[in-house]
């Protein structure tokens, strides 16, 4: 199959400890047309940054920032946005394949409208079926709660629920209120206007910030069904869970804080951390066991 042409593009890979699924991301992408790859590492005690580079090596389309520390993803890309002119920024995550014809597909999408700032593909599991997040609506503290503690499941359609790939797969691009950071397309101009991810989140939810920063200022959203990437879901995440859902529920907590945090009244809002606190500690308790049992 021949490569794409190249876009005004540049991919943005934030990689830490993802091993040879790093290889497969970067050709993909490359395939796919993207004018380089920016691969910013946070500070790999893997062998993922010598395979990338002897892969690829003297490929000037390339480009390896090597991070001292772990800063996190927000932060992470950041540093790749520094390092890019494209008028195109691809943010797509190192446990995941972009399909050949898709980056030229979401930037036709992307260019079709002075209003739309950003695009996400068609998300899916390695086995094809729809992964959670690449469409949804924003969690609100109430309905992030019902789905948290299972009442969306409990009670189907009494609760609210924010994951949109339970509904009906769009046939055509679809605007819609938020995408995963797995896989966005941004334009350089909307990033100007809205500015850079927010460093103060490390893990999770930094995208959904993003995606209502981007709705605050006017810029339209929007999911493109035939745009396939497959993302190795929880890949990089699978040795330090508790880790993960540490700082995923920290950024629960600033995402609600900033967006939401004037509409409830102190008692609820206290309601709403201990609601977010409480699960984390069941979550981490669950994991610590399995640890602790070998499973």
């Amino acid at each position: 199959m021949q490569p794409q042409a190249t876009l005004d593009c540049d991919t943005i890979v934030v990689n830490y400890n993802t091993g040879e699924l790093l290889v497969d991301c970067v050709r993909s992408a490359l395939a796919a047309g993207s004018a380089r790859v920016i691969v910013v590492d946070n500070a790999s005690r893997d062998n993922s940054l010598d395979l990338i580079e002897n892969a690829f090596a003297d490929n000037a389309q390339l480009l390896v920032i090597r991070n001292s520390e772990n800063l996190g993803f927000a932060a992470a890309c950041n540093i790749g946005i520094a390092a890019s002119n494209a008028g195109a920024l691809f943010f797509l995550n190192p446990d995941s394949e972009i399909a050949s014809s898709a980056l030229a597909r979401l930037m036709e999408v992307l260019v079709s409208n002075a209003k739309i700032g950003m695009v996400g593909g068609f998300l899916s599991n390695p086995d094809g079926s729809e992964q959670p997040g690449g469409r949804r609506e924003f969690p609100t503290p109430i309905n992030a709660f019902a789905r948290a503690f299972g009442l969306t499941k409990l009670f189907p359609g009494r609760f609210p629920d924010f994951r949109l790939e339970t509904t009906p797969l769009p046939k055509v691009p679809t605007d819609i209120p938020a995408m995963s950071g797995a896989c966005m397309l941004v334009k350089r101009a909307a990033v100007e206007d809205v500015g850079p991810w927010d460093a103060g989140y490390f893990l999770h939810c930094e995208d959904l910030d993003w995606c209502m920063r981007f709705a605050l200022k006017g810029w339209r959203l929007v999911f493109v069904p035939d745009a396939p990437v497959v993302h190795a879901w929880g890949h990089a995440s699978k040795s330090r869970k508790i880790f993960v859902e540490w700082h995923k529920h920290r950024g629960m907590i600033r995402f609600y804080g900033k967006f939401y945090r004037d509409r409830y009244s102190l008692p609820v809002w206290w309601l709403v951390v201990a609601g977010i606190w409480l699960r984390f500690a069941l979550v981490a308790t669950y994991f610590w066991l399995r640890q602790r049992l070998g499973r």
